[in-house]
Order: structure tokens, then C-alpha cells, then sequence
């Protein structure tokens, strides 16, 4: 199954071009947002939900797709589709709800027979001044299946999967020894998890990089503090679900993090579209 960079240009250019900015101050673009995925999951023919909850005095929303409901296990997909402050967002995280739409699509084009659910969640509020709070959109969406004791098999998080560069040295890392064991060139995407769910994060790891056009490399932290868990996935790890983050390094690599700079021409969709074909083979062969 493929995926089409056409469309996943589109969802980023939409997301980007938001004025003002889709950050927590700016509600009105939030619910733009919100709608437009809410609508392109709706065309896509699933089974669409809202999850609402009230963050210093407004109210924000996640929005949810499902794929073979009757199922009881249920693999959550998912991607936040606020700002940090006034910046287009086009890496963090544009492109992360373009591979979620994207991914959506090409599971309900597809229709393959699972013997577990599939919820896609857009979420909100995954930025500061709410990140590592229990005002997060992943934190309310992951609370609820928890205390709905939901049969969760595991979270794959889509965080930061448009930014690569082909430059020899473009890809810095925190610490020697990790330099030492991955390409030093920002060419490749990284499955991230954590050592107490490695089998989870093994299983998916072998899946995505299975011919896969784009290099794509594995690392399990010890814990779930530092680089392991800037991302929603920490918050289903919170509850005790297996979760783990599809991340180009971030500001490891992208130079944009955060700034006015992360635009739509940083993108390269091409190998987007790698990424996103590789998440869908691993989120269909669990």
C-alpha cells in the first residue's frame, strides 16, 4: 500500500498556512484544525468521535477515527496538531498529522482483515505550557482507556517526520556513545521506546523497516525521562501501555525546532512518504 505525497503536501500546507498561529492561545485555529481532520477522517468512511476536556477555562478537543470497532484489542495511532507559539509548525508537527491522515486513508482504502481496533487520535495540547501535564490531549485520551480498561496493545506516536538532510554531519546527538552507533547523517527516521517495552517496540521496528525506502533505525532508552519521552507516547507509558515515537531526532536535527523557520519548504515528502508506508506495515502486521 502507498502512500501519496500529493496529499500528505496538502494536509501540511493546510496545517502551516493557519492564521493565527494553531497554538493554546488561539482557539479559533485549534477548532479550524480540529474540523479539517475531523472532516478528512469522515471521508475516508470511520468511525469518528470527539474527546473534549477543559484546560485554564477553555475547552479543547482530540479528535478520533476507528478502524474495525467490534474488535477488543486496540492499537492507538496517534499525532498532536498544536504549536508551541507563533511558528508555522510545519515539522512540530505538521507533518506528524499529515502521516496520521495519511495512514488513515490507506488502512480504510485497503481494508485489511485485523483481529484488533485501530484508533487514530489527533490530540491537542501536547505543547508547552501543558506538556508533562495532565492537561495534555494524550494524557485525557490515554486516562480514559485506562479507566475504561480498554485492551490497549500499544501507542505509535507520529512526532516530527518531515525534516532530513542528505549532508554528511547534519545529525548531532546528545552523547558520544550514541554517536558512535548511529549514521551521523540526518538522512533516516528513528522508532524510539523504552527498554521495559522493548518487545513492542522490537516487533514494530522489524515491521517498519521491512523494505523499507528509507533508512530506519531503533533505540530503547533505559527510562522514560530526558529525549525518550518528549512526546505523547509518555503519557500512555504513564497508564502502563506499551508506546512508542516515530521522530526524525527533532532538534537534533532540524535546526527549525520551535522557530518561525519550520516551514512547509522544509519538508521533504518524498521521504515522508517512506516513513509513512513503513508506520502502515507495522501498524497492520501486529
Amino acid at each position: 500500500m502507498h502512500a501519496n505525497t500529493s496529499l500528505l503536501h496538502q494536509h501540511a500546507e493546510f496545517l502551516t498556512s493557519i492564521r493565527p498561529f494553531r497554538n493554546y492561545k488561539n482557539l479559533a485555529s485549534l477548532n479550524k484544525v480540529a474540523d479539517y481532520i475531523k472532516k478528512e477522517f469522515s471521508a475516508y468512511g470511520l468511525s469518528i468521535e470527539e474527546q473534549t476536556w477543559e484546560a485554564e477555562g477553555n475547552i479543547y478537543r482530540n479528535i478520533i477515527a476507528s478502524y474495525n470497532t467490534t474488535a477488543a484489542k486496540r492499537l492507538i495511532v496517534g499525532a498532536h496538531y498544536d504549536v508551541c507559539g507563533d511558528q508555522p509548525g510545519a515539522d512540530d508537527n505538521a507533518s506528524a498529522v499529515a502521516g496520521l491522515l495519511e495512514t488513515a486513508r490507506m488502512l480504510a482504502e485497503e481494508k485489511p482483515s485485523l483481529n484488533y481496533r485501530i484508533d487514530f487520535v489527533a490530540y491537542c495540547l501536547e505543547e508547552p505550557p501543558f506538556f508533562a501535564t495532565a492537561n495534555m490531549g494524550s494524557f485525557v485520551h490515554a486516562k480514559s482507556q485506562f479507566d475504561a480498561k480498554v485492551d490497549v496493545l500499544g501507542m505509535i506516536c507520529y512526532e516530527m517526520i518531515g525534516y532530513f538532510s542528505d549532508t554528511p554531519g547534519s545529525q548531532n546527538f546528545p552523547i558520544p556513545q550514541l554517536a558512535a552507533l548511529y549514521p551521523n547523517t540526518g538522512n533516516f527516521i528513528m522508532v524510539v521506546g523504552i527498554e521495559k517495552y522493548k518487545t513492542f517496540n522490537k516487533t514494530f521496528f522489524e515491521h517498519m523497516k521491512t523494505n523499507s525506502e528509507i533508512g530506519v533505525y531503533a533505540i530503547d532508552f533505559p527510562t522514560g525521562q530526558d529525549l525518550a519521552g518528549l512526546s505523547d507516547h509518555r503519557n500512555y507509558w504513564h497508564f502502563g501501555f506499551p508506546a512508542l515515537m516515530i521522530n526524525d531526532t527533532s532538534f537534533l536535527r532540524n535546526p527549525n525546532y520551535h522557530e518561525v523557520t519550520d516551514t512547509l519548504d522544509t519538508l521533504d515528502f518524498t521521504k515522508m512518504k517512506a516513513v509513512v508506508e513503513g508506520v502502515y506495515r507495522g501498524v497492520v502486521r501486529f
